[in-house]
């Protein structure tokens, strides 16, 4: 039996590129069942996505579960905002913004947290210091694939 864990280690084995095939040989069950649990996941990605869109008033303008991100724009904050779902931190939301970062206390928290999603997604970020930049690069990128 296939739990919901197994499951988001597929799709984050998918997110990576990692073909059906080799993800089923490698858990050595079927490619039907990798498929079938895919579009299972998938589902909860998206549900998600939305739910968290709701929940912070996001318009959703694009939205892909099998990234598991979602594009919009937070109407109460009137700036575009990003939702995605992180292997490692979960399911977060980052709002555009310009900010004094090096002052912030979530400064070092939002470094690792932008460095360790690019890493997730094999993408590689030249701004280093300024979480704003940072995110600015990397959501570009994220959007290309998406």
């Amino acid at each position: 039996m296939l739990t919901n864990e197994k499951w988001f280690e597929f799709w984050k084995l998918r997110r990576d590129h990692v073909a059906n095939i080799t993800i089923a040989t490698s858990m050595g069950i079927s490619r039907q069942a990798v498929s079938k649990a895919l579009l299972a996941i998938d589902g909860k990605i998206e549900t998600a996505l939305r739910t968290m869109a709701k929940a912070n008033k996001i318009s959703i303008g694009k939205i892909n579960p099998q990234v598991g991100i979602l594009f919009g724009h937070s109407v109460p904050m009137d700036t575009d905002a990003v939702i995605f779902i992180s292997g490692k931190h979960g399911v977060l939301v980052w709002y555009e913004h310009d900010g004094d970062c090096e002052t912030c206390e979530e400064y070092t928290e939002c470094i690792e947290l932008l460095w360790d999603y690019a890493d997730e997604l094999k993408m590689s970020l030249s701004q280093s210091v300024d979480p704003t930049k940072m995110a600015e690069e990397l959501f570009v990128k994220v959007k290309e694939i998406a």
